[in-house]
Order: structure tokens, then sequence, then C-alpha cells
């Protein structure tokens, strides 16, 4: 048999009981939808990184891009320590070559303009210079256009003296 207050002491622990998984409850659920929401921006955030780096991709242009000697010399060696090393030493090398050159000391860009031109590529140096003298036959049609103008506007003029 039990009494009053046994009585009342179980039903206030089952409510207790009952309020704590009310509680559990809600906690589990705002988790949940908090985790939900967590991967959805998630998601989206993924999806902008993924345009992004699709917009700064650029292996597609260089199937169009012709291959040249250099970049393949280039793959091809890989550095270790040794190179690393010895690259370091030829380019400071280098550098105090340049330092120490006389025509680089008086005037350093005219120096490194005409160091450009000396090592320009053959097929470079012509069409700088097929450009440089307008033997490109766009130039000259434009060049005629031009003349032409200047003439029958001068001549107008002339008349109306």
């Amino acid at each position: 048999m039990l009494t009053g207050s046994s009585k009342k002491h179980e039903l206030k622990s089952k409510q207790k009981l009952e309020k704590k998984l009310k509680f559990y409850t809600k906690v589990k659920d705002r988790v949940t939808s908090l985790n939900a929401t967590k991967t959805i921006s998630k998601k989206s955030k993924q999806r902008s990184r993924k345009k992004k780096l699709k917009a700064y991709d650029l292996s597609t242009l260089s199937e169009f891009l012709p291959e040249t000697d250099a970049t393949k010399q280039h793959t091809e060696a890989k550095l270790n320590c040794k190179s690393k090393q010895a690259l370091v030493q030829r380019e400071a090398a280098q550098l105090n070559a340049v330092l120490t050159n006389p025509q680089f000391q008086l005037d350093p860009f005219a120096a490194i303009h005409q160091h450009l031109l000396s090592t320009q590529t053959s097929s470079a140096r012509k069409e700088s210079n097929s450009a440089k003298h307008g033997k490109d036959p766009k130039d000259r049609k434009r060049k005629k256009n031009k003349k032409k103008k200047k003439n029958a506007s001068s001549a107008s003029e002339a008349m109306d003296i």
C-alpha cells in the first residue's frame, strides 16, 4: 500500500521525467534543424566555390596554345636540393654580371631594351620590323585612305578661298 506522500513523490518524478524528455526532444529537433541549415549553406558555398574555380580554370586554354621547347624542358627538369643550389648560384652570378655591366650602370632601361632586342627570336623580329615599316597590307590601305581624305579636304579649302 502506498501512502499519500509517496504517490505525490511518484507523480512529481514522472512529471520531472516528462519535462526532461520534452526538453531533450526540443534540443534534438533544434540540433537537427541547425545541422540541416548548415549543410544547405555548406552546399551553396561549395557550389559558389566550384563556379569560381571554373572561372579560373585555364586548362582548356592549354589545348589551343602551341607547344614550345622551353615548356617541355622546364617540365622535364626536376628540382632537387643540389639543382636548386646550382640554379641559385648561376642566377646570382648572372645578376652580379648585370649589375657590374657599365652600360647597365649608365642607363638600366636602355641596357634592358638592347638585351631584349638582341635576344628576340628571328620571327618576332620580322613581325616587329614589318609592323614598324608598314609592310602590312591593311596598314598601307589605311595610310592611302588618310592621304586621300587630306587631299580632298585641302582641295575643297582651296576652292573656298
